[in-house]
């Protein structure tokens, strides 16, 4: 992909940027063809590289601006709040930014991207020659330079925590848009200037070779293809291979291609375009015979999946890793008292602890989910990770996965009897009986406290004599703390100790 080298845009970083995000790449598309699809994609490659490869905006911010609404230098600096102010996109009046991110704190879209800046002494923000503000990044553009069906020329920048990944996100965002310029495939550089000196000229648009042994490739697939046949279907991949040797293949790699870091990604496109259809006829049977059957554990989770179903649950598959917030605070638990698993060095605070509960996932799903009519009837079956100190139980890991279920009902009206109806139904169908007055052999509830259930209407459920989960209405603070606004009913059950406890009884 060439670059025009007929007229450059400058980009002068100033040294307070190294407060708060010290890098920005930047570059320019000309005489681009926007439709109603084409802007969309835009729009929506940006939000997907946001989400993923800039880690919610933690590591890159991406902004893109009508480049005819603006002139050039452009300046990358961070001010005291008090002293930034322009109009947002989509505004219609100037905002200071420290009464913005106040206003965005409350916004359903940005407000999980206000914590980013908004402890920082200074916020970036990059202007124009005129003092015109373009963003300020990571939170939103300025609305002079909003991109519409209308513009012809983009501006491209990406202000960054992290160089590298600014520098990929970057050419992704050229390789896949330049195509609809009037010229495809042309990009205007833009070159950026640190206060120390330093100056690179940005996309880099960088191609390397990256070499490939035949025989690993064949290993891994399990196939035992020509280092000739390699390259050719490597080609079909969009990678430029040729052979050298018998057991060698040269890959030039796009810079379309970042996910290419290894050898091993190289096989993995080549049993792509060799078709896994094929690979599974080409495997052969292993020199040894064993018989196995499934996991008792993993058997039970199946059938009880089939049997919340059938009784119009929806099952969820929420993220192992919670916020301190989420576990703790938002549950009304005092996390001091309870035996979790922190992760060392998190690269966000949504991922600061391992789940000691499922119930905090599938109230963190309703509340995305309270646009659909009610009632919504969630349950989930997956693991939870408790801290240990016996090294026996635990392999030396600190730490055990203990199988849990857990089901919610939520609506307008809702009485703890909802549940409790699942959970018979659950026991029935493990064949546990209701232990009814003697409470010795089968199952009972026994009233007990617990923080994030409301008092009066929550107890234990209780498997010959020991307690293995919890049945209550969720406490009204638990509910607004998820930003939900009607009651719900749950249940949790610790599936491993009724198992263990099953199988003590036969």
């Amino acid at each position: 992909m060439p670059a025009k080298e007929t007229e450059k845009y400058k980009l002068i970083v100033k040294p307070s940027t190294a407060q708060v995000r010290p890098y920005v790449v930047g570059a320019v598309l000309r005489n681009m063809k926007f439709t109603q699809a084409v802007y969309d994609s835009f729009i929506d490659l940006q939000d997907k590289l946001h989400q993923n490869l800039a880690r919610k905006r933690t590591l890159v911010a991406i902004g893109t601006h009508d480049l005819d609404t603006v002139s050039g230098p452009f300046i990358y600096d961070a001010k005291v709040p008090q002293d930034i102010s322009f109009v947002p996109l989509n505004q219609s009046q100037a905002i200071r930014a420290d009464k913005l991110l106040e206003m965005y704190s409350h916004d359903s879209h940005l407000k999980e991207y206000v914590p980013i800046i908004k402890d920082k002494p200074v916020y970036p923000v990059i202007t124009d020659q005129k003092g015109v503000v373009l963003s300020m990044p990571p939170i939103i553009n300025g609305n002079h330079s909003k991109i519409t069906l209308n513009t012809r020329n983009v501006f491209i920048e990406c202000t960054a925590t992290d160089r590298y990944k600014a520098q990929i996100v970057l050419d992704t965002l050229v390789c896949m848009f330049s195509g609809y310029c009037d010229q495809p495939y042309t990009v205007e550089p833009v070159q950026v200037e640190y206060p120390d000196g330093e100056r690179v000229q940005y996309p880099t648009l960088y191609y390397r070779q990256q070499e490939a042994s035949v025989s690993y490739c064949n290993m891994l697939t399990g196939v035992n293809e020509t280092a000739e046949s390699i390259a050719a279907m490597l080609t079909t991949m969009s990678l430029s291979a040729k052979p050298q040797g018998q057991d060698k293949v040269i890959v030039e790699v796009p810079p379309t291609r970042y996910d290419i870091l290894h050898e091993c990604d190289i096989a993995e496109d080549f049993a792509v375009a060799y078709g896994f259809d094929r690979l599974a006829a080409d495997m052969k049977m292993p020199p040894t015979n064993t018989i196995g059957q499934e996991f008792e554990l993993n058997y039970l989770s199946d059938k009880l999946r089939l049997l919340l179903s059938q009784n119009n649950y929806t099952e969820a598959a929420t993220f192992s890793l919670y916020s301190r917030i989420d576990m703790g605070e938002r549950m009304k638990v005092n996390l001091e008292n309870e035996s979790w698993v922190k992760v060392a060095n998190p690269k966000t605070t949504e991922c600061e602890a391992v789940r000691i509960s499922l119930l905090p996932g599938l109230l963190k799903t309703l509340s995305a989910n309270k646009h659909i009519s009610l009632p919504l009837k969630l349950f989930e079956v997956s693991d939870v990770v408790l801290r240990d100190t016996c090294p026996s139980a635990t392999r030396g890991t600190g730490a055990r996965n203990q199988r849990h279920i857990c089901a919610i009902n939520y609506n307008v009206k809702v009485g703890i009897e909802k549940v409790q109806g699942l959970l018979d139904n659950i026991m029935v169908a493990l064949k546990v009986p209701y232990a009814g007055d003697n409470n010795s052999q089968g199952y009972y509830l026994e009233e007990k406290e617990h923080p994030s259930y409301f008092p009066g209407f929550c107890g234990s459920v209780i498997i010959s004599g020991v307690p293995v989960g919890h049945i209550g209405l969720v406490h009204p603070e638990v509910i607004t703390n998820f930003n939900l606004n009607n009651p719900a009913a749950a249940l949790e059950i610790d599936m491993q100790k009724v198992l263990e406890l099953i199988n003590l009884g036969k």
